[in-house]
């Protein structure tokens, strides 16, 4: 199946939904957690990334963060990115719903933007509710860690993404799947699709009728059920996808 055969599905939809993962993000130099060379290859998760490890330590995840926060605060939107802001713009899909907590798709000029597991951008005291952004915090790591909350001098300061052991934001959730539910469109874009629920979103979409497109580098539970898979990077295809999707809209 070919990039043309999604073009031509995507440049009929109106109700599109498109759910993104790591893999989108990869090319604008943020690190994956799950492929090779990913962070878990360097990190155990449950140290680094889950909420009674943070609540135990937070100098720990803050020491990691030290490493990794600048890439993550310096990266750009690549042309995957940029391409999803312009199907949007174009009427083929309403939302991006995202596992990514980078805010590179509202960079890219994405207006609805729905963040399954939170930002990472912003910053919140697990103590007084206070909230500072990522880049403030960012800036006060050479002191002695944790860093502390400006408000109310607590040392529990965590970015306001999911951790491990944490529960999904319940609206955000609710949101992407009544729109999977009405998507005549679903598009996967650099999900493994094995982090649950998120994962669940394209199977109630495919499931409500919607024609599914799996852009990605390896394989996925759901290529067999897909219309199209197109293997590769999402910063290559997908822009491709918009040129084609555009022009063949304008041939009916």
């Amino acid at each position: 199946m070919t990039v043309e055969v999604a073009a031509a599905i995507l440049s009929q939809a109106r109700a599109g939904l498109a759910l993104t993962g790591a893999g989108i993000s990869a090319e604008s130099g943020i690190p994956t957690f799950r492929g090779e060379g990913g962070l878990w290859t360097k990190y155990d998760p449950v140290k680094v990334a889950s909420i009674d490890a943070f609540m135990a330590d937070p100098a720990a995840y803050w020491a990691v963060s030290r490493d990794r926060g600048p890439a993550l605060l310096t990266a750009e939107p690549n042309p995957g990115h940029l391409a999803l802001a312009g199907l949007e713009a174009a009427g083929h899909i309403v939302a991006v719903a995202t596992q990514n907590t980078d805010g590179l798709h509202q960079a890219a000029g994405s207006r609805r933007v729905i963040e399954l597991h939170g930002s990472g951008r912003s910053v919140v005291c697990l103590d007084c509710g206070g909230r500072e952004t990522r880049a403030e915090v960012q800036k006060r790591l050479a002191e002695p860690l944790p860093p502390r909350c400006l408000t109310c001098g607590g040392r529990f300061l965590k970015p306001a993404a999911v951790f491990f052991g944490e529960p999904m934001p319940v609206e955000a959730m609710e949101e992407a799947y009544a729109l999977a539910e009405a998507a005549d469109v679903m598009l996967v874009i650099g999900s493994s699709l094995v982090v649950y629920p998120a994962a669940d979103i394209p199977v109630v979409a495919a499931r409500a009728g919607a024609k599914l497109i799996v852009v990605n580098a390896e394989a996925t539970p759901l290529d067999r059920v897909a219309k199209v898979v197109l293997r590769g990077r999402s910063g290559e295809i997908l822009p491709e996808l918009v040129r084609l999707a555009a022009s063949a809209q304008h041939s009916h």
